[in-house]
């Protein structure tokens, strides 16, 4: 397998990245020199091998070759989310021990609160410019050699959960315990399974500090390929780039397929798109209808994943299979799926229960050994609480979280299905659906819609909504009533924060009784 520093030899000068607006390139030898001296800056201020460090920036030049400095040193490094608050942001960086704290100007007020808060000890650094209390990146880096420090060792990154349930855990994997230019954890495979070389020209369209986006974009340098990084997500801009740089892989949430399907006619058929031979996508649930247009737009190479970012399992399905057997989520690559019932029992191809996977990578959630433990069954399985099932040739089927579940009475309804639904709908942006409470009943099934357009809403756009899922699902699947919304809370994976809607029906409830 080869590595970024093998491509800054042999071909120096190529882009190993490329800021999509601003157009600024960084060459292999660029971010091999500039990594190395972030490296020995690490050093320099005491991090050693498996010390922790945490990072909370917008998608910029300087990201890609942070990770990579860390890899280098042998760090634990953990991107944080920009769309956390301060609280959160001080929680992760205490919670993972961060030693230092690197952040940008462009988050500048985030990082004057946590100036304030976070402990005495910790280095804090600001790329892009500074303010108080932080020292400059750029100044620290130029002061030490391009050449790698000595006791190189792969790092690894600790990411956290989205906290759609709570306050987000710190995924633990193992660490690698490899020379740098001998690391291998999932870069040859995902190589392999994306072909993935140093001819690729990667489109990344999500945040960075996200796990798929953030892990791809490093195989991609493995490979010696080209990354396009967005700074933020837009459907037309997304099209634009495929045509201007020849595009060949991407990697998309179903919300962002939603909205390029969801342009004019005339604007999907602007671009020249034949150069894409792969388009990525996984981290929610896509619609059936929603995918089978984008095979039609794109063609067949759609290749789709279910995993988390534990790593505890995955699977994984082509275009040409899904056509086939439409709904899955493919047939396992890592680890070995087993089915079971509320009281542990393995269950059959066609029954739903929680998904569970031996066989897969070792994970545990940092100093949260409850949760580790909540995670496993007795035979050392693992789950990350998705429901599902498989048919008799192995294809595995989401149903949904299980803490999503609405129980109306007596009957358990996931509610997965209803969004799949409604979110074709031609008036819909967004949806989600879950349970409120019902006095009769326990619970009701309940649809908050984010419209194209807000001066549609009321009751008509609400009937009418009812009646699309009427024609379509069965009842006890059906929302009862319909609220509308401008925006969704949704974390930058495209993930719902479906709690946040959910939780104001229930304080409501709270308040009458």
């Amino acid at each position: 397998m080869s590595n970024p520093r093998v491509h800054s030899k042999t071909h120096p000068d190529k882009p190993a990245y490329i800021m999509a607006r601003s157009g600024e390139v960084v060459t292999y030898l660029q971010l091999e020199e500039n990594a190395n001296r972030c490296a020995h800056f690490f050093r320099d201020v005491g991090l050693n091998v498996k010390d922790k460090i945490a990072i909370l920036m917008e998608n910029n030049s300087r990201f890609m070759e942070i990770s990579q400095a860390a890899i280098r040193a042998g760090l634990f490094y953990t991107p944080i989310s920009t769309h956390l608050i301060s609280s959160e942001i001080e929680y992760i960086v205490n919670n993972c021990e961060a030693k230092l704290f690197i952040t940008s100007y462009l988050k500048k007020e985030a990082a004057s609160e946590l100036a304030d808060i976070l402990p005495d000890d910790v280095i804090l650094v600001m790329v892009d410019g500074t303010i108080e209390g932080y020292d400059s990146y750029e100044d620290i880096i130029s002061k030490y050699p391009a050449t790698p420090v000595p006791d190189e060792t792969t790092g690894i990154d600790i990411l956290y959960s989205s906290g759609t349930t709570g306050m987000p855990k710190g995924i633990v994997p193992s660490f690698p315990n490899l020379p740098f230019e001998e690391r291998t954890v999932g870069v040859q495979r995902g190589c392999d399974l994306y072909e993935i070389n140093e001819n690729s020209v990667y489109l990344s369209m999500a945040p960075l500090y996200h796990s798929a986006p953030h892990r791809t974009c490093n195989i991609v340098l493995y490979a010696g390929g080209t990354i396009i990084i967005m700074e933020s997500f837009d459907a037309l801009e997304s099209l634009s780039l495929v045509e201007e740089y020849g595009v060949t892989h991407t990697q998309g949430v179903p919300t962002m397929f939603i909205r390029m399907l969801k342009l004019s006619e005339e604007e999907r058929n602007r671009f020249n798109l034949s150069t894409l031979k792969c388009a990525i996508h996984g981290a929610a649930s896509i619609p059936v209808p929603i995918k089978e247009k984008m095979i039609k737009w794109w063609g067949p190479i759609l290749i789709e994943y279910y995993s988390g970012t534990e790593q505890n399992g995955a699977t994984m399905i082509f275009s040409e299979d899904w056509l086939k057997h439409k709904g899955s989520v493919g047939r396992a690559i890592l680890g070995e799926i087993h089915i079971l019932d509320s009281k542990g029992n393995e269950l059959p191809p066609g029954e739903a229960g929680v998904i569970y996977f031996s066989g897969g990578d070792y994970f545990e959630y940092l100093d949260d050994p409850d949760k580790t433990a909540e995670s496993r069954n007795p035979k050392g399985w693992s789950t990350l609480f998705d429901m599902g099932y498989v048919d008799e040739e192995g294809y595995l089927y989401l149903t949904d979280r299980k803490t999503n579940m609405i129980i109306s009475g007596g009957v358990n309804i996931y509610p997965q299905e209803t969004e799949n639904h409604l979110v074709t709908h031609p008036k819909v942006k967004d949806v989600a659906v879950f349970g409120i409470p019902h006095e009769e009943f326990g619970e009701e099934v309940k649809a908050v819609v984010q419209p194209f357009e807000m001066s549609d809403t009321g009751p008509e756009l609400e009937k009418e909504l009812i009646d699309f899922c009427k024609m379509k699902l069965s009842k006890m699947k059906c929302p009862k009533s319909v609220d509308f919304i401008e925006d969704f809370p949704r974390t930058p994976a495209g993930k719902l924060m479906k709690r946040f809607l959910r939780d104001k029906y229930w304080e409501d409830q709270g308040e009458k009784i």
